[in-house]
């Protein structure tokens, strides 16, 4: 998957235009990124097409410590971000990014590959956004 590919499956399941799908791509890939150590981060960002390496790894540092973020303090900053309207918005948006990363990572489900190594590093109550994006993989 290129990024441009990436970009259409998030504006497939947001029902947004490109624009705006590259926009919450960036702030959800960043949150997702702060959330795991530097080496999982790293082993990602190895997958990960050129334009989008780039988002993934713009301000990253090998020796930065975990965001312990949690789902409503990792919903609540792509809200505020993003300027959306409420948190159910929010975490819609964030299962689209997380399904669209799933399947560049080239997951048939949310737990194989690199995908598993991402959810198990994700705190337990933001581990559901993860598998319910997964199960929405085909639309």
């Amino acid at each position: 998957m290129k990024d441009t590919s990436f970009n259409a499956e998030v504006a497939r399941r947001l029902g947004c235009d490109t624009e705006r799908a590259e926009a919450a791509g960036v702030v959800v890939l960043r949150e997702l990124r702060d959330r795991l150590t530097p080496g999982e981060a790293a082993d990602v960002a190895a997958q990960l097409p050129h334009r989008l390496k780039q988002v993934w790894t713009e301000g990253e540092h090998p020796d930065r410590l975990v965001r312990k973020t949690h789902r409503a303090e990792f919903v609540g900053r792509v809200r505020q971000r993003l300027s959306l309207a409420d948190d159910a918005e929010a975490e819609r948006t964030v299962r689209a990014v997380f399904g669209a990363l799933q399947m560049l990572l080239g997951a048939r489900s949310p737990m194989e590959g690199e995908a598993w190594d991402i959810f198990s590093q994700l705190p337990k109550d933001l581990k559901p956004l993860w598998i319910e994006s997964g199960a929405k993989a085909s639309g």
